[in-house]
């Protein structure tokens, strides 16, 4: 078909561009997505939008907005936050002087700043390497300005709101003094190697948009870069099936231990 040819030139074309593969998505929810971006500007075919995209800077940052997912809130499923404050974090720091840990596809920060306010309420803070990366870098400029809407806190503890928030016209800023101990980095991790000896690594609800072939292989570069023990969390629709393929026992719900 030649709609079919004509997305299939268009998903070539990007990764030439960018290093960015889109065949590595869920096609059906990747071309829905593109297809109300691309109409929405008038154009009947993918053909027409890359000829566009390619003159104007500022519809290929529109496109990259577009096809990466950014949703995000502070403590997304707390319960499971908590699984990791109170269990996880103590043991690893039992066992560790300092800890590594990266926050992968980290959209608009509100993920790594938990992980953050966490290592902070424990006193491990200044004992920790915190790494935050997304293949999207407007919204690592999003996270680095650390502005949020209420709505994104709704879950943020009392004590972790009034200590590492300020409001300022209608938004809560992220304190200066925890945004030091974060390193905020442009990544694709579908591309890009990995630093290794984490100990912990938390990537949660971005695997659902990728294929089978793209999880595997994602699961394969997580399992490499942690350290012997070192924890895997992921989101709430994301329970890996036989980890033990890929060198991972179950620790907790949601959370895999390398072995």
């Amino acid at each position: 078909m030649l709609d079919d040819r004509d997305f299939s030139l268009f998903v070539t074309r990007i990764k030439q561009k960018t290093d960015i593969d889109l065949s590595q998505y869920k096609e059906a929810q990747m071309k829905r997505r593109l297809t109300t971006l691309r109409m929405k500007h008038g154009y009947a075919t993918f053909e027409e939008y890359w000829k566009a995209i390619e003159q104007n800077r500022s519809m290929l940052n529109e496109f990259l907005d577009r096809m990466t997912i950014n949703v995000s809130e502070f403590w997304r499923n707390p319960s499971r936050w908590d699984v990791l404050q109170n269990r996880f974090f103590p043991e690893m720091l039992k066992n560790n002087a300092r800890l590594k840990v990266w926050s992968a596809a980290c959209s608009t920060g509100e993920e790594p700043y938990t992980l953050a306010m966490m290592l902070s309420e424990l006193g491990a803070i200044g004992k920790t390497s915190l790494l935050a990366t997304d293949l999207d870098s407007n919204v690592l400029k999003k996270a680095m300005d650390g502005s949020y809407l209420e709505r994104s806190l709704r879950d943020v503890p009392p004590e972790c709101r009034q200590k590492y928030f300020r409001q300022q016209d209608g938004a809560y800023l992220i304190s200066d003094q925890l945004k030091q101990f974060i390193q905020f980095k442009q990544q694709n991790l579908l591309h890009d190697t990995f630093d290794s000896s984490f100990d912990l690594i938390v990537c949660r609800n971005v695997m659902i948009y990728f294929t089978e072939e793209a999880k595997h292989l994602l699961y394969h570069k997580f399992a490499k870069a942690l350290k012997p023990g070192g924890l895997l969390f992921v989101g709430s629709t994301e329970q890996i099936f036989s980890p033990a393929q890929y060198g991972f026992e179950t620790a907790d719900t949601f959370f895999y231990r390398r072995v």
